[in-house]
């Protein structure tokens, strides 16, 4: 019997103390969950707002266009060469401007803007929109967890003369540390890079096949 009663104290000490655990997890979880929710994005257009993409990093200049037409390719690389652009490269950047949040602001000095690789950027993103609206994003070194990469707007400079310094994904590296192929579409690109001429060639007239008569 005694046994058995203290079998039972430790059963019930182990479901309360599960419990609790699951509580306080579940607790856990729902705040990160409204913390996610609560940050503030980067930028407050959509995709389809997006006229034009210009992206500046290691001294490649790649300026990419959407297409007017409603026929692939989507958008339309334009410097330093005219051919189709990957839809995969500029979605993954696209999705990262339009859904990318701000984990974080840092009000710094404006002096201090090399303490965050903002005075020589990794890359600068400049955005042009359908009503004429441009902004930009510049992107500095990782922070000291190597985890998100400081960064700056171009309205970021406060009246006090400080600048907020953002803390974005790191997947923006990735985003634009690409290779000109890496920007190009693959498969149907023609093989000098550009973007061929459509318009058929005049009709041209067949040459006379001169003819030969056998000596008697």
């Amino acid at each position: 019997m005694k046994l058995q009663r203290t079998t039972l104290i430790l059963l019930l000490l182990a479901l309360g103390l599960g419990s609790v655990v699951y509580f306080l997890e579940s607790q856990g979880l729902t705040q990160r969950q409204e913390s996610q929710e609560n940050k503030q994005q980067i930028f407050t257009f959509t995709a389809d707002d997006v006229r034009s993409l210009n992206i500046n990093q290691n001294n490649l200049n790649i300026t990419i266009e959407r297409s007017t037409s409603p026929n692939p390719p989507k958008w339309i690389l334009k410097s330093p060469v005219s051919s189709p652009a990957s839809d995969a490269s500029v979605s993954f950047l696209m999705n990262l401007l339009v859904q990318g949040k701000v984990e974080r602001v840092i009000n710094a000095e404006s002096n201090q803007l090399k303490e965050f690789g903002l005075d020589q950027p990794m890359a600068t993103i400049a955005i042009n929109l359908r009503n004429q609206q441009n902004y930009q994003l510049i992107l500095g070194k990782s922070d000291f967890n190597d985890r998100f990469l400081y960064a700056q707007t171009k309205n970021s400079n406060q009246p006090d003369g400080k600048i907020n310094v953002l803390l974005v994904s790191k997947d923006f590296s990735n985003a634009v540390n690409r290779q000109l192929s890496e920007w190009q579409q693959t498969g149907n690109t023609p093989a000098n890079n550009q973007i061929q001429d459509s318009t058929p060639l005049p009709n041209s007239t067949p040459l006379p096949v001169p003819t030969f008569t056998p000596s008697p």
